[in-house]
């Protein structure tokens, strides 16, 4: 294993997921399939997958830490139920695996919890004859990793692989005899952490790991649909992801301020593919205008401004599916939801139902009168400043309307289950009106 030269660090763990792929699709041949280890390495796994085309699950694994202090690890146990003990750290510190014996018990109890909100019911696929590569965003003592790559192993794959975009020279020591290939992008001579070699390194919730597993399920999300497009407005680029299903119903701009990267939001789009609408999942604004926003609150772009970016997302969108009149729906968060009404006001022949997932829709009143498409907003709670604002805004519309309310609409979906509630009531809606 020679890792070749990097540069460092990566931006996030989905670079490092493309940037890895390349590395292992060599490796990658036999009904491949690719375990993340959660919570960090499913993002790289994702990523990881979706260019390799192949299909992604989660490898469970909980370190056993010494009793007053988890942070130093001295075992790991693997979702298979076996334990997997550093000894040697065990003779250094004189202590027996009888005293780890409650530890092990919590952390059992922990790994079972996880199971069943990342898996559910579903079992680890099947592994033998397989190449399996297991990844995770880094690994800086192994010890979890060696667990988990022994549980592999115990399946008998065709070729074991592990793949990670950094880790410590003592990792790469001690994990390369339990694969057929390492895989590593970077290993620093001055590594200290897995954290120190991202600029983004944010803590995973559940709920993140639940929503990138959704985004890369079914045969849509699986077929290799998604294309980058550029999309050109006066003098500004916008990035976005158009994808295609095989037998399509018409098609869904998911237009967002920022966070087209963001699992949840791309956890939504895939559950829109799966009900067989195309989608475009679309970035409203640049990233320097997303640092503005963030200083100036929303508004920092004009309403018009946006509203002009994604009529011409329709447009696209429209071109691309060869959509009849009336068959696009629009799913907006954030600054993009008042554009969206904007839109769907000017464009009464070409918008059929709008879905508004937060944001101040108050901020399109002069367009509301004039809406026909059928809309739902989606607010977070009973108290919100943000339901208020969007009762008045949709007594003001002079078309069916309906408010309902799903946790996390303020707070970017967050939490494990309002991403899917959110996903839920937008296949819903759109199945009706588009």
């Amino acid at each position: 294993m020679n890792p070749l030269p990097v540069s460092l660090p990566f931006t996030d763990r989905s670079e490092a997921g493309r940037r890895l792929a390349e590395r292992v699709r060599a490796f990658a041949a036999a009904d491949p399939v690719v375990l993340a280890l959660p919570r960090g390495g499913v993002p790289v796994g994702a990523e990881l997958a979706r260019r390799l085309r192949v299909p992604l699950d989660v490898l469970v694994v909980r370190k056993v830490g010494l009793p007053g202090r988890a942070e130093l690890g001295v075992g790991a146990i693997a979702e298979d139920g076996q334990v997997c003990f550093d000894d040697g750290a065990l003779a250094r510190i004189g202590l027996s695996r009888d005293a780890l014996a409650a530890t092990v018990r919590e952390e059992r109890a922990e790994l079972a919890r996880r199971l069943e909100v990342y898996r559910g019911s579903s079992a680890v696929p099947e592994l033998s004859g397989r190449d399996v590569v297991v990844v995770d965003d880094g690994i800086a003592t192994g010890g979890t990793a060696r667990a988990a790559l022994r549980m592999v192993r115990r399946q008998q794959p065709a070729r074991l692989v592990l793949a990670v975009p950094v880790a410590s020279h003592a990792a790469v020591e001690m994990l390369g005899p339990e694969v057929d290939h390492l895989v590593a992008l970077a290993v620093p001579e001055n590594f200290r952490s897995v954290g120190e070699w991202y600029r983004d390194f944010a803590q995973l919730s559940d709920g993140d790991v639940t929503a990138v597993l959704a985004g890369l399920e079914g045969p849509a999300a699986e077929s290799g649909a998604e294309r980058a497009v550029r999309i050109r407005v006066g003098g500004t680029h916008l990035d976005g992801e158009l994808a295609m299903p095989a037998e399509g119903r018409g098609g869904v701009v998911v237009g967002l301020g920022r966070g087209r990267e963001d699992p949840r939001q791309r956890a939504i789009a895939a559950m829109l593919r799966r009900a067989g609408h195309a989608t475009l999942l679309l970035d409203l604004l640049t990233p320097e205008e997303a640092d503005q926003g963030r200083e100036q609150g929303e508004g920092a772009v004009s309403a018009g401004v946006l509203s002009e970016r994604l009529a011409a997302a329709v447009g696209r969108l429209r071109r691309s599916t060869g959509a009849v009149d009336g068959s696009v729906g629009l799913f907006a968060s954030g600054p993009a939801a008042a554009a969206a009404l904007t839109v769907a006001a000017d464009r009464p022949g070409e918008v059929a139902a709008v879905v508004l997932h937060g944001g101040r829709i108050d901020l399109a009143e002069e367009a509301l009168p004039a809406v026909r498409a059928p809309v739902l907003a989606l607010v977070q709670g009973n108290d919100s400043v943000v339901r208020e604002l969007a009762e008045w805004a949709l007594g003001r519309l002079g078309t069916v309307h309906e408010l309902r309310v799903v946790p996390g609409a303020e707070q970017l979906l967050d939490g494990a289950g309002a991403w899917r509630e959110a996903g839920d009531a937008a296949v819903e809606w759109f199945g009706r009106h588009v």
